[in-house]
C-alpha cells in the first residue's frame, strides 16, 4: 500500500520545475483561469510544477482546513484530490490594489455589494462558480485585498 502512494509522489516530485518569477496565470485569459477550479492535483503540478510553499489554512468549522498550495500570483486551495479555489492576484480586469469604485464599474449591475466583499455568479461552467472580492475598508474607498474564485457548492 505505501508503494502506492510514494510512487506517484516520487513521479510529482521528478517534473522539471517552470520558472517562478511571474505569475502562472499570466497570458492565459478569463476562461482559462476559470478552469483552475475542478483541476485535478497532478494536473496542477504538471502544469505548473512543484508550489512555493504549501500551506494548511483553518476554516471556521474544523471540517473546513484546506491544503494551499502557493504559487506566484496564486493560491489553489485543495479538497481531496481536486482545486475547489483559487486565489489570484488579478482576474477579469481586476487586480489587488484596484478601489472598489472601479471594480464595480468592471463588474456591472450582476456583482452583489456586500460593503467588505463582492460576489460575482460565474455561469456557463460544469459547475456553478462564484467570484468574491475582498476590500480592506468598508465603502467605496476601499481597495482590492484578495480575489477568489471558487464553488459555492463546497
Amino acid at each position: 500500500m505505501k508503494k502506492l502512494f510514494i510512487l506517484p509522489l516520487l513521479f510529482l516530485l521528478s517534473l522539471p520545475l517552470p520558472a517562478q518569477n511571474q505569475p502562472v496565470y499570466e497570458g492565459l485569459d478569463n476562461d482559462e483561469q476559470l478552469s483552475f477550479v475542478g483541476m485535478m492535483m497532478v494536473d496542477l503540478i504538471s502544469r505548473f510544477g512543484s508550489p512555493r510553499s504549501v500551506i494548511a489554512e483553518r476554516g471556521h468549522e474544523l471540517w473546513q482546513d484546506d491544503v494551499v498550495f502557493q504559487y506566484n500570483g496564486a493560491d489553489f486551495y485543495i479538497f481531496r484530490d481536486r482545486v475547489w479555489q483559487v486565489r489570484l492576484a488579478s482576474t477579469h480586469g481586476i487586480s489587488n490594489g484596484d478601489r472598489k469604485s472601479v471594480v464595480l464599474l468592471v463588474l456591472g449591475d450582476s456583482a452583489e455589494d456586500r460593503d467588505d466583499h463582492l460576489l460575482l455568479p460565474i455561469s456557463g461552467r460544469d459547475w456553478p462558480l462564484m467570484m468574491r472580492i475582498n476590500f480592506n475598508n468598508p465603502g467605496s474607498t476601499g481597495q482590492v485585498t484578495a480575489i477568489y474564485i471558487y464553488r459555492p457548492d463546497f
